[in-house]
């Protein structure tokens, strides 16, 4: 049997997964954080992107996109609490693209009342979720 790690990803409207893994990959605030069994304790926030889980006896990793939140790590368990999540399956392109072209004119229309962190923040989403979806493609 293969050394596991309990995943749950959970955003406020609901739970995207639950289960084992083998390992867990995701957007640290710092870079991208490789969890396997038996890490250290952890907790830190996360930056919009993919969450790629290894599920034993599995060949395709699960992909869910986070839009940031907060990780907690112990030695048996991975805990991800996102701001928002979205199953892989799940990603529609065309909204994100919708998405990011608002955010774009957000932050060039400068006389515009807008709050320009929240604009920043939804296009580093946007793209986010197009990298996601362009990761997806690569695997099929």
């Amino acid at each position: 049997m293969a050394h596991t790690i309990q995943v749950d990803v959970v955003s406020a409207e609901e739970s995207i997964f639950s289960g084992v893994a083998e390992f867990v990959v995701l957007p640290g605030e710092t870079g991208e954080l490789g969890i396997y069994p038996q890490h250290a304790p952890l907790i830190t926030r996360i930056k919009p992107g993919s969450v790629r889980i290894k599920v034993p006896g599995k060949i395709e990793d699960v992909l869910v996109f986070v839009a940031g939140g907060i990780l907690e790590v112990q030695p048996k368990a991975v805990i991800v609490l996102a701001d928002s999540a979205i199953r892989g399956k799940d990603l529609d392109e065309a909204k994100a693209i919708e998405a990011k072209k608002r955010a774009e004119d957000a932050l060039v229309n400068r006389e515009a009342d807008i709050d320009f962190a929240q604009a920043q923040a939804e296009l580093a989403s946007a793209i986010a979720q197009l990298a996601a979806i362009q990761q997806l493609r690569r695997k099929k």
